[in-house]
């Protein structure tokens, strides 16, 4: 193989795979619709064409025949009247057109067979026309669907799914923690709630111990009895509360 051949292989390579990628299957069915209609109506014309020669043609025919019987009439005519040179030219003149109408004959015959030809050709068109345009809106479908369903492919394919899976993972994490801080400090201010009540309670029991030694040893004098006796001015309920809990302790 010589350079110009293996340069010309590698062009003609190289061409095609270009035009092959830039073929949109669309454009291409719709284009190729558009053509088919566009030979429909040149196959429709060339028939109506064909049949209008046909019957010309045809017309001829018959012109032709009418004449060869009207000199065959004219002949025998002649004849009758004894005039042989004029039946003689009857006879020629009938002979030509006779063979002009057997001409036409055989046209007639030719031009049929191409009229059928040319319909038969025009309804195997038609039929697949109509196939076409069929099959243009089911691919032509089917390529929107396959567009459709690669352009989803590359949206996925271009999200990290282990990048966006980590980050729930680490705000799930951060969440529980949030949680957890929020318990622990509920916890922490309950407990300090609970430590508080505990050394009132502890505290109540030694200050009534205290305040029973106290009486015992005789260090309660008078105005503390009178002053503890003496009621508070505008006692809330709290304060009244709290005088109950003082009697209590103090009874022995």
């Amino acid at each position: 193989m010589g350079l110009f051949d293996r340069v010309s292989r590698v062009v003609r390579s190289n061409l095609n795979a270009v035009v092959s990628s830039a073929e949109d299957p669309e454009k291409i069915l719709e284009q190729t619709v558009i053509d088919m209609q566009e030979d429909l109506v040149q196959l429709r014309q060339a028939v109506a064409q064909a049949i209008a020669s046909q019957k010309r043609l045809q017309q001829q025919h018959n012109q032709a025949q009418t004449q060869s019987n009207e000199w065959q009439r004219r002949a025998q005519l002649a004849l009758q009247k004894g005039d042989e040179n004029l039946a003689r030219e009857a006879l020629t003149r009938r002979k030509t057109f006779a063979e002009t109408a057997n001409g036409m004959q055989a046209q007639l015959t030719q031009q049929s067979t191409q009229v059928e030809s040319l319909k038969r050709n025009l309804t195997a068109l038609e039929s697949k026309l109509s196939e076409a345009k069929t099959k243009k809106e089911m691919l032509g479908a089917r390529a929107r669907a396959a567009k459709a369903s690669e352009q989803i492919n590359k949206v996925m394919g271009s999200i990290d799914t282990t990048s966006a899976l980590g980050a729930f993972d680490r705000m799930e994490e951060k969440v529980l923690q949030m949680e957890a801080r929020s318990e622990a400090v509920a916890e922490l201010a309950s407990d300090d709630l609970e430590s508080q009540f505990a050394q009132l309670e502890s505290g109540s029991d030694i200050d009534a111990e205290l305040l029973e030694m106290k009486r015992e040893a005789g260090l309660l004098g008078p105005a503390t009895s009178a002053q503890s006796a003496l009621p508070a001015a505008n006692p809330t309920a709290e304060d009244l509360e709290l005088k109950k809990l003082r009697e209590e302790l103090d009874r022995p």
